[in-house]
């Protein structure tokens, strides 16, 4: 499951992981997109794995495979 997975599956929009974690929107789309790693505070990071309702280690498999998938899409 990718980062964008995690988030549709919770029927959330890329605006509402934003302000919940206090990021811009983009950064969110990038993180999905695979383009930038998440680069966050102890306490955002907590909230992005409650709203996500996952651990930390299913956060950092979703966005090692968010990264995946941008390598594959470039080659």
């Amino acid at each position: 499951m990718d980062m964008k997975e995690l988030r549709e599956r919770l029927n959330l929009r890329t605006v509402d992981v934003a302000s919940i974690v206090g990021v811009g929107e983009s950064s969110v789309r990038n993180w999905e997109k695979g383009r930038t790693i998440p680069k966050l505070k102890i306490d955002q990071t907590a909230a992005l794995c409650r709203l996500y309702q996952c651990s930390i280690e299913e956060l950092e498999s979703a966005v090692k495979e968010s990264m995946a998938k941008a390598v594959k899409e470039t080659i």
